[in-house]
């Protein structure tokens, strides 16, 4: 993406601040917001929002006891950080906006994240010396790239989905105006339905579940 801005930061070269990362920061903040009010004043008795609360939690839970097992539960809040961050991403075209994972740097960002936790999981549960030694086998070349693989598999596959909607809605959007913009005020709703929510949704669930096995059978292989 072009950027908008361009900080000067020295030697160490330019900050380029574009729209996907200015849309990030509007999705933390607003998730953030909604956070922070969902969980203020807890009570015994609760709310309606509070009910809310406990609820995406509840649901939350069961899907990661469900996924990974009961001695994964710490992995909680970072698991459905990563669903519901990437599913609003998904969701700003229908706001007008490109989707942050649209630009490339952005899922590559996340599944570097998703890598990190994943081998720092598999250290902790393994120790040094048994996550070393899934490494010490004639198959090392194999082991390695099955590793690096697990990054850029999820990277391609949230970007390439995410972009070929959006290539597509945009395709019909430019036939559509060469015959009337009346036309184009109705006729691609179906197609936003389909791209922005349906897929959307499936590309944050598919990359949320490629998270939660990876963190599980990594620490067990």
């Amino acid at each position: 993406m072009e950027p908008i801005y361009s900080l000067p930061l020295g030697k160490l070269g330019i900050f380029h601040v574009t729209m996907s990362i200015v849309i990030q920061w509007c999705v933390m903040l607003a998730l953030i917001l909604v956070a922070l009010s969902l969980t203020s004043n807890l009570k015994k008795v609760p709310s309606r929002k509070q009910t809310v609360a406990e609820l995406l939690y509840t649901s939350l839970k069961n899907f990661v006891e469900g996924n990974m097992g009961s001695n994964y539960l710490s992995y909680i809040s970072f698991i459905g950080t990563i669903a519901i961050y990437i599913l609003t991403m998904n969701l700003v075209p229908l706001l007008g906006f490109q989707a942050p994972t649209q630009d490339f740097n952005v899922p590559l960002g996340l599944a570097l994240m998703v890598f990190v936790v994943v081998q720092g999981n598999a250290i902790v549960k393994s120790g040094v010396g048994g996550y070393l030694h899934a490494y010490a086998t004639p198959m090392l070349p194999l082991t390695i790239m099955e590793r690096i693989m697990v990054p850029v598999s999820m990277t391609l596959r949230l970007f390439g989905n995410i972009v070929a909607g959006s290539v597509i809605i945009d395709l019909v959007y430019e036939g559509l105006r060469h015959y009337s913009w009346f036309a184009t005020l109705g006729i691609p709703v179906p197609l936003h339905g389909f791209f922005d929510i349906f897929d959307g949704t499936l590309q944050a669930l598919i990359f949320t579940m490629l998270t939660m096995i990876n963190i599980r059978v990594m620490a067990e292989h």
